[in-house]
């Protein structure tokens, strides 16, 4: 684990996706030997050096991912994020273009060729 200058926080390096996948494996080839899922979790993390609410979220995005729990998968996940990017990246080149088409509008240069839309 290191230690951020700036806030001061733990930040851990994640784990390998081989290593996540094994735990989850692990998790569910041992729930049936542990009195609750927690429990399984719990005993699984100690072995592998992590927190046990780490393992417990990758279980609940493994279980996501193959269907058997509602919610937003990793493929999904990571398409919004690539359409949050662009949408991001379109807004701050329309931000530009109105302050350019400003510009020129209040230095008195005629917007030549904008007239063919304008009906």
């Amino acid at each position: 684990m290191t230690t951020t200058k700036k806030t001061g926080r733990r930040r851990t390096t994640p784990f390998a996706p081989e290593v996540r996948e094994r735990a989850v494996r692990l998790v569910h080839e041992q729930r049936d030997a542990h009195p609750t899922l927690w429990a399984a979790i719990r005993s699984i993390a100690e072995k592998i050096g992590c927190t046990p609410e780490t393992l417990r979220l990758c279980v609940q995005q493994a279980e996501r991912d193959a269907g058997s729990r509602a919610g937003i998968t990793t493929d999904e996940r990571e398409r919004l994020k690539a359409l949050e990017r662009e949408n991001r990246e379109l807004k701050r080149a329309n931000e530009i273009l109105r302050k350019a088409s400003a510009f020129f509008a209040a230095a008195g240069y005629p917007l030549r060729g904008l007239d063919r839309f304008a009906k």
